[in-house]
């Protein structure tokens, strides 16, 4: 395990710190090749109306998904109070909610596709904003 620095968000300086392994690139690569086979294969079953295919598939989508979380929560600890950190914990509620709730798994998949999208390609400015803080730290203004 090592440490890379890396530039905080509107520095040129590298202050933050992230954890990292060999092979963590491709481990994540890995993951999100899973993660949207599982995305694909959910939309397949919704769209032949095949149950238990969905259910497979919504299984794997919310395992990769948790893993691709795990790992970047691990290495960059800061990605939890940020928007798109909360945010994931979100998605992956809706996909446990299309297991449970199959009468909503349509309206559930579209949501999160669209809302994903939106998270996903919108600036880093508005991805990074953190909304959570630790007790007793001053927001730099």
């Amino acid at each position: 395990m090592s440490h890379i620095p890396v530039p905080a968000p509107g520095s040129a300086t590298p202050s933050a710190r992230i954890r990292d392994f060999r092979g963590r690139r491709w481990a994540v690569v890995a993951l999100r090749s899973l993660h949207l086979v599982g995305v694909v294969l959910i939309g397949c079953a919704l769209l032949t109306a095949d149950t238990r295919d969905h259910r497979l598939a919504a299984a794997l989508t919310l395992v990769s998904g948790l893993a691709m979380y795990g790992l970047e929560v691990w290495s960059k600890p800061r990605h939890a109070v940020e928007l798109a950190g909360l945010f994931i914990p979100l998605k992956l509620c809706g996909i446990g909610a299309m297991l449970v709730l199959p009468q909503f798994a349509a309206l559930l998949f579209w949501l999160l596709l669209v809302t994903s999208s939106v998270v996903s390609h919108a600036p880093g400015s508005f991805r990074h904003i953190r909304i959570l803080r630790r007790p007793g730290r001053q927001s730099r203004a």
